[in-house]
């Protein structure tokens, strides 16, 4: 009998242990993004004095065929990226923190691809193209970090695009709200609770679901306690613990036991 209750703990124990590694290592990360965010951001202001523009939610600050000529960093708040369709819909294929870039997609072209619509206040730094490639030449450090921007966005586009074609509702539902969470903490802001800045019919355009199967997600994840509504209008989400979120997208991916049996 003591021997089957040990048997018991020590994967439990095992998993708990695990799991605190994890944690530790994400909060290092964490404070490691945060850093580099910080550290690219007065890299920025020294080498090139973007000009600043304090942002409201609606604001736009290009639209798909615009012509190119600046990139723009945010330095507080939260924008999507909203790409137009021939028959007039729109798709929103991109989120932007603090810290991130946006226009890289009108680089290749010479014009941009999609509007950039702000989702709060926030404040917007603006430089030219033409003048960040001047100041690369002689920066190494300025070229490293519009890499380092142009690498976050590729790996990130990957990561949407995995998503989508591999998880089922609820789990893509539980990701998006991961990422958001994680996203908030590499920029050294809290995390634990958050406001949708995207309606219910936005986050299902952007993980490929409808709108009903994205509130039904949402109350899954309440239920079985991974998310909590602050309020009525469940606009804030409280994440008691940001690593169920990633658990819950693991759980939906293992081998069903009943078919295993």
């Amino acid at each position: 009998m003591l021997t089957s209750a040990i048997a018991t703990a020590l994967p439990a124990a095992a998993f708990h242990s695990a799991r605190a590694a994890r944690a530790d290592a994400r909060a290092n990360a964490h404070q490691h993004a945060s850093e580099r965010t910080a550290a690219t951001l007065k890299q920025l202001v020294e080498d090139l004095a973007p000009q600043r523009r304090v942002v409201h939610a609606g604001d736009v600050i290009y639209r798909a065929g615009e012509r190119f000529a600046q990139l723009y960093i945010l330095n507080s708040g939260f924008f999507k990226i909203v790409n137009p369709s021939s028959d007039g819909r729109e798709q929103v294929v991109g989120l932007k923190f603090r810290g991130d870039w946006l226009g890289f997609d009108g680089i290749a072209a010479g014009s941009y691809s999609g509007d950039a619509v702000a989702m709060d206040t926030g404040e917007l730094w603006t430089v030219r193209y033409d003048q960040l490639i001047a100041a690369c030449a002689t920066r190494p450090a300025l070229m490293m970090a519009l890499h380092e921007a142009m690498s976050r966005e590729i790996t990130r586009d990957r990561d949407s695009l995995m998503s989508v074609c591999t998880l089922p509702a609820d789990a893509r539902v539980a990701e998006f709200l991961h990422h958001w969470a994680e996203s908030l903490a590499g920029r050294g802001l809290r995390n634990d609770q958050i406001k949708l800045r995207l309606t219910r019919a936005e986050i299902g355009n952007y993980l490929g679901l409808t709108l009903e199967t994205v509130s039904r997600a949402l109350s899954r994840l309440a239920r079985d306690g991974v998310i909590e509504f602050v309020e009525k209008g469940r606009r804030d989400i409280r994440i008691p613990e940001v690593e169920a979120l990633a658990d819950f997208v693991q759980r939906s991916l293992a081998p069903s036991t009943t078919l295993l049996q």
